[in-house]
């Protein structure tokens, strides 16, 4: 499997992965979901916030790549959010249209992607305003890992709250490959 193969499955089981999330997610209350849970982002509805403000953050870096890929004019014209834990949707049937949409705009850039494009050293900003430069493929690798990290707190909170999301593990999604 190439690399661009590679963030192409990346990008389809974090969709595939979200959508169970949020299912799981929208059986609870609202309430339930803005419990303090004692997780770094408090809540699971911090928490999803989270893994959006910080999607949309590192997409808004990667439009900056001089491929310039169509797919992510959309997060061109977002706004930045000001910090990694800024609730940008109070309520899960909000965030998770906007989970949706995020999720096709990521599977949709994810087919744009060359592999000389993986190649560039990307130049950004951190949020605490520290310059930086590194390999764009190690970008969109730590991307899509940052993205298993905490949905793997929320479903650890889900499951505190007696939610049960299912089957989570990639190997669901890779293709048998039978022997003749």
């Amino acid at each position: 499997m190439g690399r661009t193969d590679h963030i192409c499955q990346m990008a389809i089981y974090n969709d595939w992965m979200n959508a169970k999330v949020y299912e799981a997610a929208r059986s609870l209350t609202d309430e339930e979901l803005s419990v303090d849970r004692k997780a770094f982002f408090g809540s699971i509805l911090g928490t999803l916030n989270h893994l959006v403000a910080g999607d949309t953050i590192w997409l808004k870096r990667f439009a900056r790549h001089p491929a310039n890929q169509l797919a992510l004019e959309p997060i061109r014209q977002l706004p930045a959010p000001k910090s990694l834990d800024q609730l940008l949707l109070s309520n899960i049937r909000e965030l998770s249209a906007h989970r949706v949409w995020l999720d096709q705009v990521i599977v949709e850039w994810s087919r744009s992607i060359t592999e000389a494009d993986l190649d560039y050293t990307l130049n950004y900003t951190s949020m605490k305003g520290t310059p930086a430069d590194r390999s764009f493929y190690g970008l969109v690798m730590h991307f899509f890992n940052h993205q298993t990290h905490h949905r793997g707190q929320v479903t650890t909170l889900l499951s505190q709250a007696g939610v049960d999301v299912g089957d989570t593990d990639l190997v669901l999604l890779i293709p048998s490959e039978s022997r003749a």
